[in-house]
C-alpha cells in the first residue's frame, strides 16, 4: 500500500481543500476588494489538471475533498470535475465530496451535485436582512441565495450555514439567524473574520467579533452544552438545549484549531498551502506539469510538502494590530 500522508507532528493528512477558480460573483467585503485582479485563465489548473491532482491526493490517503473558491460553481464546465470525482466515492477510496458555496448557482447545480455523490453543502450566508446582504456582498442578491438553498434540500442535500461574525452587523441578527435555521432543519457555524489579503478600505480590526462573546450571547437566552463532537473540520460544537441544535464555532483568532488539524490547501494554480496562516507553500503544478504520464514526481512533491506542514498559525487581533496578516485573498486560497 501506498504509505499515507503523516505531517511531523503525527497528524494524517484525510482532507483537502480545493480551490477550483479564485473568481467569484460576489465581491463580500472581509474577502475580496470591490474591483478584483483576477489571475490569468492560463494560471489555473484545468480539470484535467484538476482531476489528476486530486486523485493523486485521495490515492495517498485524502478521504474528504471539499471544492471551494472564489464560489466553486461559477467555473466553466465544473460538473464534470464533479462527476469524475464520483469514481472514487463509487471504489470506498474517498469518503465524502463535498462543496463551500455563495448559493448563488445552487438552483442550476443542486440536482447533479447530488447525483455525483455530494451528500453536503456549506453555504455561506452572513445576513437574512435584503439590504445588507447587498450592501456586504456588494453584487449579491439574497432572493437568489434562498431559492438556492431550496433546491439544494429539495434535492436532498444537507445544509449547513456559514455565517462569519461580524462585529456592528449581524450581531443583532443572531436570535433570527439561529431560529431560521432551526426552523429548516440547518446547522449554523459561526465564523471569526480572519485576515486575508488587501480589502481596499474595510477595517478588519473593527469587523472583529471574537465567537467567545457570541457563544456568550447564546447563553444569555439557551442552556448551552459544550459538545466532543469533531467533523474533521476546525468547528467546536455546542448544542443549545431547548431547540437541540447544534451550533458550530470556528475560531481561528480566539481559540485556535491547530492541534488536531487534518487538512491542506490547494490553490486554483497548484499551490499547496500546509496551514492557513502561514505563507509557506509548496508548487504542485510545476511537477504536474512537467511529468504528464507519471505521477511519482508529484507525490515525491506533496510528500515533501507535508513534511513542512507547521505546528500551527498565528493570527493574533489582541494586540490590537492584524499580526499575522496573509498578502493573499481567502478567495486563491480557498475557504
Amino acid at each position: 500500500m501506498t504509505a499515507p500522508l503523516i505531517d511531523p507532528f503525527a497528524r494524517a493528512i484525510t482532507y483537502l481543500r480545493v480551490s477550483v477558480t479564485d473568481r467569484c460573483d460576489f465581491r463580500c467585503v472581509y474577502c475580496m476588494s470591490e474591483n478584483m485582479t483576477f489571475l490569468p485563465k492560463k494560471e489555473l489548473l484545468t480539470l484535467e489538471e484538476l482531476d489528476r491532482m486530486c486523485s493523486t491526493f485521495v490515492r495517498l490517503g485524502v478521504q474528504k475533498l471539499r471544492i471551494t473558491g472564489g464560489e466553486p460553481l461559477v467555473r466553466r464546465d465544473i460538473m464534470t470535475f464533479f462527476q469524475r470525482m464520483t469514481r472514487h466515492l463509487d471504489s470506498g477510496a474517498l469518503k465524502e465530496l463535498t462543496l463551500t458555496t455563495n448559493g448563488s448557482q445552487l438552483e442550476r447545480f443542486a440536482d447533479q451535485l447530488y447525483a455525483a455523490g455530494v451528500r453536503r453543502v456549506n453555504i455561506s450566508l452572513d445576513t437574512l436582512d435584503d439590504q445588507k446582504f447587498a450592501d456586504i456582498t456588494r453584487w449579491g442578491r439574497l432572493p437568489q441565495v434562498l431559492r438556492g438553498i431550496d433546491a439544494a434540500q429539495r434535492a436532498g442535500l444537507r445544509v449547513k450555514i456559514n455565517a462569519v461574525a461580524l462585529k456592528g452587523f449581524n450581531e443583532e441578527e443572531l436570535p433570527a439567524i439561529t431560529r431560521w435555521c432551526a426552523e429548516r432543519d440547518m446547522d449554523l457555524t459561526w465564523i471569526e473574520v480572519m485576515p486575508m489579503g488587501d480589502i481596499g478600505n474595510e477595517d478588519r480590526l473593527g469587523q472583529y467579533w471574537s465567537l467567545k462573546d457570541v457563544r456568550a450571547r447564546y447563553a444569555q437566552h439557551y442552556t448551552v452544552t459544550d459538545l466532543a463532537e469533531r467533523t474533521g473540520g476546525p468547528a467546536r460544537y455546542v448544542r443549545l438545549e431547548e431547540t437541540g441544535q447544534k451550533i458550530g464555532f470556528i475560531t481561528p483568532l480566539s481559540h485556535n484549531f491547530c492541534e488536531s488539524c487534518n487538512r491542506v490547501r490547494l490553490t486554483c494554480t497548484g499551490e499547496l498551502y500546509m496551514c492557513l496562516g502561514q505563507e509557506d507553500m509548496a508548487d504542485l503544478r510545476a511537477p504536474l506539469r512537467a511529468h504528464p504520464d507519471s505521477d511519482a514526481s508529484l507525490e515525491d512533491a506533496i510528500r515533501a510538502a507535508i513534511n513542512l506542514k507547521p505546528k500551527g498559525h498565528d493570527f493574533d487581533y489582541s494586540r490590537q494590530r492584524l499580526d499575522g496578516q496573509m498578502s493573499r485573498h481567502m478567495s486563491h486560497t480557498g475557504g
